[in-house]
């Protein structure tokens, strides 16, 4: 199991595109295999990771994740095929439905049938990044003779965030793999991993990567370091899907399933995660002071 980091897409203001940029930096001279950055409501993240990629040269980059219904997904692959090629192929897209009330309230879509809004979705969007022609005729998406050329061939493992059985079962059938988020060890060990990997042995496909994203701190007091992470990532064990996977894990919350605690705690944490199988582990450092960025980074570090 490799481990990276995710980038800082906080409303601080030390959170600019520069320190993200040097952070991503010293990532990868700290031996950190991996950077990824969520899209949410501020700096695009694929256009930030093709920046990074320009400044490193062995960190692997992704989304986690972009959402796919408010762009198109002829444009989705040229941007993600232009950010492959200024990465020297190290970027990787992961992409998500988000969330009904990002998608209807906020941006008027329609979320209805979001599992046939994937499928069309990728119909017309892998084999763009295939180097291919695009001619898809569907419900949703119609696109007849599409292709998109950028010099270097460049290549873009694509990740579906994908938590219910039916998009697990697409994301085997169809991606390279997926991406988690507020989904604990159980529940990746008994629903995640077994149900992507059928859908991706029913389809002949390779084994799919399993990215695991987990709040984590390495901290002498491990019970308010959980309460502080139930506040500040209160969203998450609200929205329907994410609660959906909260509960069938057994936690009340985002501090339940954190990774928390000393060392030695957290470690047998990480060991457990790459036992069942995951590939990538992606670490969002719920640190509130200096002190403890520095210590966990530091401990992350030594895992590597």
């Amino acid at each position: 199991m490799k481990i990276g980091l995710m980038a800082a897409v906080t409303d601080s203001p030390d959170s600019t595109l520069d320190h993200i940029i040097e952070d991503a930096k010293r990532a990868e001279t700290e031996g950190f295999a991996s950077l990824w950055m969520a899209n949410i409501f501020g700096l695009d993240a694929i256009s930030t990771l093709a920046l990074i990629g320009r400044e490193t040269k062995t960190l692997k980059l992704g989304t986690a994740v972009t959402p796919t219904y408010p762009r198109h997904p002829t444009a989705l692959a040229q941007q993600a095929l232009t950010t492959a090629a200024a990465s020297n192929n190290r970027f990787n897209l992961g992409i998500g439905l988000s969330h009904q009330v990002v998608i209807e309230n906020m941006f008027g879509f329609s979320y209805d049938k979001p599992a046939k809004h994937m499928r069309e979705y990728l119909s017309v969007l892998l084999p763009l990044l295939d180097g291919q022609t695009a001619q898809f005729s569907g419900d949703l998406y119609n696109v007849n003779g599409v292709k998109i050329s950028v010099p270097g061939d460049p290549k873009v493992p694509t990740l579906v965030a994908a938590l219910g059985p039916v998009m697990l079962k697409l994301a085997g059938e169809m991606a390279d793999g997926t991406i988690t988020w507020m989904t604990g060890e159980k529940t990746l060990e008994t629903h995640i991993i077994p149900k992507i990997n059928a859908g991706a042995d029913a389809a002949g496909r390779p084994t799919p990567s399993i990215v695991a994203g987990f709040p984590i701190l390495i901290t002498r007091d491990a019970e308010a370091a959980r309460s502080r992470i139930d506040q500040t990532l209160a969203i998450y064990g609200q929205l329907p899907s994410y609660r959906a996977m909260l509960d069938k894990e057994g936690l009340a919350g985002p501090g339940d399933l954190a990774l928390v605690g000393d060392e030695q705690e957290v470690r047998h944490r990480l060991n457990r995660l790459r036992d069942i199988g995951v590939t990538d582990f992606t670490a969002a450092i719920a640190a509130e002071d200096s002190e403890g960025l520095a210590r966990t980074r530091a401990f992350l570090a030594s895992e590597c």
